[in-house]
């Protein structure tokens, strides 16, 4: 990396992670929030700063990049079946909330779009039939509450049978191409039912074997034994398997039960995976995997397809439970010092419930 994109890097993450550490004075906390969020580069600014830029970037709560200022979603009411998109308050900014409270007030909701801010335009719908079962369905809009940066606004509320996908992706990895993902989820509303994912899959909806897919799994489900600790877990959904890291099993992920939580897989397509995490209200990730793909089965090189999911697995598997509340892919391998600054900013939005 060029000695002076290191030290821009370098200093943003120092200035991330200051921010991240000072809590703001009570009655002050919206303020202070929004302008950092409005004023800082963003997850997929500071990806795109190093050459890996996000190929889709997926939030009902924020903008996930500073410039951002168009829809984060689409919402339809049962009462008439008409739709309206809620967007941010302000480019850079969090969901207008009071946009779809007005709009629903008196009905109920549902989420049937999740627009993807990218310049890839991979928007996530509600996802059609597959090996596992017939379509799913979209989530209550109004069932995941939620404070960021101050302002009251609703995360994704994984049930049983919801789920969103995109088969026909743009930018996506795809044959055995370097990637990375992260998503923002709550320790707290988990099973372990398959397949509470994020991320790379297969674009026919069927399980099509090992290394076909490359995802992000949080959930209670121990696949390989021994897990360590009582979950749940960040793993690694390459298709036919959640991996704690190394082949399988790997008893330093540890797990991570926290309100919220930041989980993040990354892989380089051919020989190695990474496997992040931690706590998305203070602290730094955790590194709880880092090296070979599994040799076990067709695992190394993986066989990624493109295919884009959220809250299931690549068959359409769909009996897990889960939070939604931001995630990003990448075209590229991310840098640890990138990881790290998401990270920062990621805290200094503050979630809270």
């Amino acid at each position: 990396m060029p000695l002076r994109r290191l030290f821009l890097l370098s200093s943003l993450v120092l200035a991330l992670a200051a921010s991240a550490a000072v809590a703001p004075a009570a009655g002050l906390l919206p303020a202070a929030a929004s302008t950092a969020q409005a004023g800082s580069s963003l997850p997929c600014d500071i990806y795109a700063s190093v050459g890996t830029p996000c190929v889709a970037a997926h939030s009902t709560v924020r903008a996930l990049y500073a410039a951002y200022d168009g829809p984060l979603y689409l919402v339809k009411r049962a009462s008439d079946g008409k739709t309206r998109n809620i967007r941010t308050l302000r480019a850079g900014g969090y969901a207008n909330a009071a946009a779809q409270n007005a709009f629903c007030a008196g009905t109920r909701c549902v989420i049937t779009v999740i627009y993807d801010q990218s310049p890839e335009h991979n928007n996530l719908t509600i996802e059609g039939p597959g090996q596992r079962g017939g379509r799913d369905v979209g989530a209550n809009a109004a069932a995941l509450p939620v404070t960021v940066g101050g302002h009251h606004v609703y995360g994704v509320y994984i049930t049983a049978g919801v789920g969103y996908r995109d088969n026909s992706t743009r930018g996506v990895a795809a044959g055995r191409s370097a990637q990375g993902e992260y998503m923002v989820v709550s320790g707290r509303h988990v099973n372990n039912r398959c397949c509470f994912d994020y991320g790379n899959a297969e674009t026919n909806g069927r399980d099509d074997g090992d290394g076909h897919m490359d995802a992000i799994n949080f959930s209670m489900k121990c696949f390989f034994s021994s897990c360590s600790g009582s979950g749940p877990w960040v793993q690694a959904d390459l298709e036919n398997g959640l991996f704690a890291g190394a082949n399988g099993s790997d008893l330093n992920n540890k797990g991570n039960s926290s309100a919220f939580v930041t989980a993040m897989v990354k892989s380089n397509g051919k020989t190695i995976y990474a496997i992040k995490g931690g706590n998305a209200q203070s602290g730094r990730l955790t590194t709880w995997y880092y090296g070979p793909l599994p040799h076990r089965g067709g695992y190394a090189p993986l066989h990624q397809e493109g295919a884009i999911v959220l809250g299931t697995g690549g068959d359409n598997s769909k009996g897990s439970i889960g939070s939604f509340f931001e995630g990003v892919m990448t075209s590229g391998y991310p840098t640890y010092a990138a990881d790290n600054a998401v990270q920062a900013n990621i805290v200094s939005v503050h979630y809270e419930k």
